[in-house]
């Protein structure tokens, strides 16, 4: 396997912005959860999609181009990149394969060198995979690290990861209705860890 990866190795695969430094973590599915995956074509004949409500219809819809799930992804971390300011990344900005390191270990590594982590959870994503790595990193770095993480989920999402995270961890647990009102909550988190980096009240990683 390769050596850790660095806040240096990150960087050094992302573009500069205003704080640079200032690493940002943005997790969540790639892969919008779809319906028509796991039930059998003798299931889907007896459903009349065009009778369910709204959320609940978007869960057949299938997409060809650039699933739904990962474009909510990039704008959040397009909207960091902005504003604030900061370096934010996804875990496919910094090419390491998956068959040197796998993907737990990966989140991990990527969260200990970031000074921010944020965990998104929309209605309609993939979320079992990412649920699984978020453990991974909260076993591993919540004592360290708790104050850095965040899980934002959309109002309709419940898991036992998310309860697990307030209850066994004491992480920091925020919801959203809106794509307008997560993008809000996330800034705000974002811009309390660099004030708290700024008056000392957490540690500079550099």
């Amino acid at each position: 396997m390769q050596d850790a990866i660095t806040r240096e190795d990150i960087r050094d695969a992302l573009g500069t912005t205003a704080y640079d430094r200032f690493l940002v973590y943005v997790m969540g599915p790639y892969k919008s959860f779809n319906l028509n995956y796991v039930l059998s074509e003798r299931e889907l004949a007896n459903i009349d999609i065009e009778e369910l409500p709204g959320p609940i219809r978007k869960l057949f819809s299938a997409r060809e181009d650039i699933d739904d799930a990962l474009a909510l992804l990039r704008r959040v971390q397009g909207s960091l990149r902005a504003d604030p300011g900061v370096n934010a990344f996804l875990a496919v900005d910094v090419d390491i394969d998956t068959d040197d390191v796998d993907a737990a270990t990966q989140s991990i590594a990527f969260a200990e060198a970031s000074n921010a982590t944020v965990f998104i959870l929309p209605f309609l994503g993939h979320n079992f995979g990412v649920g699984e790595e978020a453990g991974s990193v909260l076993e591993r770095l919540s004592e360290t690290h708790g104050d850095r993480i965040v899980f934002v989920h959309e109002d309709s999402v419940t898991s036992e990861m998310i309860r697990a995270a307030r209850t066994r961890w004491d992480l920091r647990v925020e919801t959203y209705d809106t794509e307008a009102e997560l993008h809000k909550r996330i800034r705000l988190f974002v811009a309390d860890v660099m004030n708290r980096e700024l008056h000392g009240d957490l540690e500079r990683l550099d």
